[in-house]
């Protein structure tokens, strides 16, 4: 596979560079580029020590050596290498598979801080539950990798130059079709990377098909590993089979999509694919300042890892395809989810939940698609086209928040209203293209 190149490069770097560095576990569901990431980063090493521990050779060295340094000179001599000056990094992948590697951890942390260290694997969170395995509490630190952004789109199909000028906010008139048509396809295609190489290829998405098809059967073949609960494995695995028809929509855990399951046992398989990674509830918030807190008995969003598996799966391909505007397609759901993605996709901390917000007061239907936390404030945000008299819900935030600013992602070329609620508010919105979803700071910080 081509190496696309990852914006969480930079994060590694500032990582390796960090005075108060520990060993790095990189959190992501399966084949979002774990292992290549780490393979293209350790090029800036002098040592690459890698370790499999689904090899019983590599996970033995763990079982064989209790003493950190003593470890450390069984791996040089299991991979063939001289022990010498320079700079180390050991990629431990599939750590799940040890305990003792887990444990290990701490000592790389206290005792041999001098080799970097980054541990994998799949279901991570998911599997050390099951077998009772846990990470030595501050000794290491968590990052995460999600499906490749937009601007990682365009650089795995060729289009860096425009990836620079999204980067920059620099998109001027003239080729604002072009980058809209290829945010387009990127909705179309998705994030998985072995989809946006194959995709880069052929300028086909028929011919990712078969890529498609492998991810969905890979996460249903998994899910005996999510639990050793029979009847849990059954609810989870239904999940997988009809829950993408409900993405981006506020989901009701009683009956889930016409089954036939109860709200706990709903919930229950919700919790384990998030900690699989390959989806989220999003919760409304009834809050218009910070601190937000979600409201867990109203209902969540969905939002699953990625809109090209969701358009797979949903059968929405064709139309995403032939559309001129995103926000036509599915009233709306998938332009929202892509957008969802490229939040989610900004913020590399595993614990960072996005809400949405939703009036609390009895009888209203007011509803903003999503809060952004920025400089102490929350901002909305909006995915929507049309006339701002449209924003009914948005003006109502607005009313009530304590600053003046909103965001509204369309597919037409960026622009500021300055704009008054029907209550005599003031406020500046941000009417931003699409393909500047992930760069919110960016515009937030130019706009404040």
């Amino acid at each position: 596979m081509e190496v696309i190149q990852r914006n969480t490069l930079n994060k590694l770097r500032a990582w390796r560079l960090s005075e108060t560095r520990k060993p790095l576990v990189l959190r992501g569901a399966r084949q979002v580029g774990k292992t290549t990431l780490v393979k293209e980063f350790a090029k800036e090493y002098d040592i690459f020590l890698h370790l499999n521990l689904e090899k019983e050779d590599d996970c033995a060295l763990f079982e064989a050596n209790n003493d950190v340094n003593l470890l450390i000179q069984a791996i040089f001599m299991h991979k063939r290498q001289q022990q010498r000056n320079g700079s180390t990094l050991l990629f431990i992948d599939e750590i799940q598979n040890s305990r003792r590697a887990v444990a290990m951890l701490r000592y790389f942390y206290e005792e041999a801080n001098h080799i970097h260290v980054i541990a994998a694997g799949s279901l991570l969170e998911t599997v050390m539950d099951l077998r009772k395995i846990s990470f030595p509490v501050g000794r290491v630190e968590f990052m995460a990798l999600r499906p490749c952004s937009f601007t990682e789109f365009q650089n795995g199909t060729g289009d860096d130059f425009d990836a620079e000028n999204v980067c920059n906010l620099n998109v001027i008139p003239a080729i604002h079709e072009r980058v809209m048509r290829q945010f387009r396809e990127y909705t179309l295609v998705g994030g998985m990377p072995a989809a946006i190489v194959q995709y880069a290829k052929k300028r086909d998405v028929l011919s990712v098909s078969s890529i498609y098809t492998s991810l969905l059967q890979t996460y249903k073949d998994d899910v005996e590993k999510y639990s050793s609960s029979t009847a849990l494995i059954k609810v989870i695995r239904t999940i997988l089979e009809v829950g993408w028809t409900q993405a981006a929509e506020a989901i009701v855990f009683e009956g889930f999509a016409n089954t036939n399951y109860r709200s706990r046992e709903i919930s229950e398989a919700f919790q384990t694919l998030s900690k699989a990674m390959l989806m989220e509830l999003v919760y409304p918030t009834g809050e218009v300042q910070s601190p937000v807190l979600p409201n867990q008995r109203r209902k969540p969003k969905l939002l699953w890892l990625d809109t090209g598996l969701v358009n797979f799966a949903v059968g929405l391909q064709q139309d995403v395809f032939s559309t001129p505007d995103i926000n036509d397609v599915w009233r709306g759901r998938i332009a929202e989810h892509i957008v969802g993605q490229e939040l989610i996709a900004l913020n590399d901390n595993i614990l960072a939940k996005r809400s949405y917000w939703r009036n609390d007061k009895h009888g209203s239907d007011a509803e903003v698609d999503f809060l952004y936390p920025f400089q102490g404030l929350q901002i909305p945000i909006e995915v929507k086209s049309g006339h701002n008299a449209r924003l009914r819900s948005l003006h109502q935030f607005m009313d009530a928040t304590n600053h003046g600013l909103a965001i509204r992602f369309w597919s037409k070329p960026y622009s500021v209203d300055d704009v008054t609620t029907p209550n005599g508010k003031h406020f500046r919105l941000v009417n931003v293209p699409f393909y500047y979803a992930g760069q919110v700071e960016l515009i937030l910080g130019k706009e404040m």
